[in-house]
């Protein structure tokens, strides 16, 4: 399913042990490291970039070696900007290497720096043709000096799945469902709207009724299913019960129905990517 990655990287200590967890994504078989040098603007104390851009390349070789030591394939490219913006280096590259699964760290610099918080990856997720798998845990930084541990084993074990019944959202049930690796699934539908304490109840009961259903869908291919069905505030309750049931993944279609369809436009999948204590995919539908 994600034969080939892109890997953006800033070299910061966050991105490294990104970079410890491609092993764990299921059907991967070559990794596209990326680094993008921002010339748009003068650098520094008027330094040019030429070191920059040559100690990068010592970097992403020494990570290419590394991935071919596990057995995947690995390419590493430098690119340096004079125009334009990151998020578009990123997008065209994705785009020209027909890449599968784009992987972005929540936290970081350069690149990667102000994931959550500026442009990049909001353009990323907003506008990519393909998968996007934006990292995030508990623990993502050292505290008091002590070293980050590794924190990604078998990422698509236990995969929490929110839903709202709408094409899309089932596209992305069918794409995990048929994911290796996935053992157990936490299928997540959120009521959000209701005049009266009867409504929500109806639309409650309702959707535990359809979720029943997916649930056989999974069974039949071996994977555990259970269900949830909250009412409240979608992103709350999406992190709420990925918090509950420890799962190991949150992923989401890119688009849907109601609040759900401005996920990648509005501040619903902002709101769960920047509380997430796990990581999120955003699956490509059609």
């Amino acid at each position: 399913m994600f034969k080939k990655i892109l890997f953006p990287t800033d070299f910061s200590e966050y991105a490294l042990k990104n970079l410890e967890c491609i092993g764990e994504i299921p059907g991967v078989e070559e990794v596209m490291l990326l680094h993008v040098v921002d010339a748009t603007h003068p650098s520094k104390r008027g330094w040019t970039h030429g070191p920059h851009i040559e100690n990068a390349k010592i970097r992403l070789e020494e990570q290419r070696e590394h991935l071919e030591s596990l057995g995947l394939k690995a390419r590493a490219k430098v690119d340096v900007i004079t125009s334009g913006d990151v998020s578009k280096t990123v997008l065209d590259t994705a785009n020209k290497e027909n890449a599968s699964l784009i992987v972005l760290g929540a936290r970081g610099k350069g690149v990667i720096g102000g994931l959550l918080l500026g442009g990049v990856p909001v353009d990323v997720m907003r506008q990519a043709k393909t998968n996007v798998l934006v990292m995030r845990y508990k623990l993502t930084e050292s505290l008091d000096g002590k070293p980050l541990e590794k924190f990604c084993q078998r990422i698509f074990s236990k995969v929490l799945l929110p839903t709202d019944f709408s094409e899309p959202s089932k596209d992305a049930l069918s794409f995990v469902r048929d994911l290796e690796g996935i053992h157990e699934v936490v299928l997540e539908h959120v009521v959000s709207k209701g005049e009266t304490a009867e409504e929500i109840e109806a639309s409650v009961s309702d959707a535990k009724k359809k979720l029943e259903d997916i649930v056989q869908e999974f069974s039949s291919k071996g994977i555990i299913a259970k269900t949830h069905v909250h009412v409240g505030d979608p992103p709350l309750e999406i992190n709420s019960a990925a918090e509950e049931e420890d799962v190991s993944l949150i992923a989401m279609s890119r688009h849907g129905k109601g609040l759900f369809r401005e996920l990648l436009v509005g501040s619903t999948t902002y709101d769960v990517v920047r509380n997430a204590k796990r990581p999120v995919l955003i699956v490509k539908t059609k």
